[in-house]
């Protein structure tokens, strides 16, 4: 039987720093995200995305990429420290932390997707903006102690996620360019 390992000071430190480090990265990204789909939206107001426009919406993609990069690392190191220290083994692998992991794969496929315009945009902008949501509404259940549910729970809240936000971002460019 695997027992817990005796965690570090440095180890707990690590953590809390990841745990952070985490949290702000997720809300930068719900932020720019919502800040990237509105751009988008007043960019195609009025037919051609300019070069102002292109530039701050630029700055808003620089801000999503280091908060993917955070995210991707803090998790991992949590997700290491949990695995090693917390005497867990395969128990680590839950739903909630398989479904953060989903998360993630979406957000990095997705925008490689989106980068070599391989999605149109009437998919690629709902399923990073309904993934940053997600994964937002996922640690905001963690405090309430919402995190018991299954992985099929888990896929059919985040395809309705993203349904929402793919309608929502379809309906908006339809209503601007009409």
């Amino acid at each position: 039987m695997f027992r817990p390992r005796p965690i570090s000071n440095g180890m707990e430190i690590l953590y809390i720093i990841s745990a952070v480090l985490q949290s702000f990265a997720i809300s930068a990204g719900v932020g720019s995200s919502t800040i990237a789909v509105t751009q988008f939206f007043s960019a195609i107001n009025d037919g051609k995305i300019d070069e102002s426009e292109r530039r701050m919406m630029g700055v808003t993609y620089a801000v999503l990429r280091i908060a993917m990069g955070l995210i991707l690392v803090s998790t991992a190191v949590q997700g290491v420290i949990i695995y090693y220290y917390g005497g867990m083994g395969t128990e680590y692998f839950n739903p909630f932390s398989v479904g953060v992991w989903t998360v993630i794969a979406v957000l990095f496929l997705n925008a490689l997707a989106m980068t070599k315009h391989w999605l149109p945009s009437t998919l690629g902008p709902g399923i990073q903006a309904g993934s940053w949501y997600t994964l937002g509404m996922m640690f905001a259940f963690i405090p309430l102690g919402l995190t018991n549910f299954t992985f099929v729970q888990f896929l059919l809240g985040y395809a309705g996620m993203i349904c929402l936000a793919v309608a929502i971002v379809n309906g908006v460019m339809s209503y601007k360019k009409g």
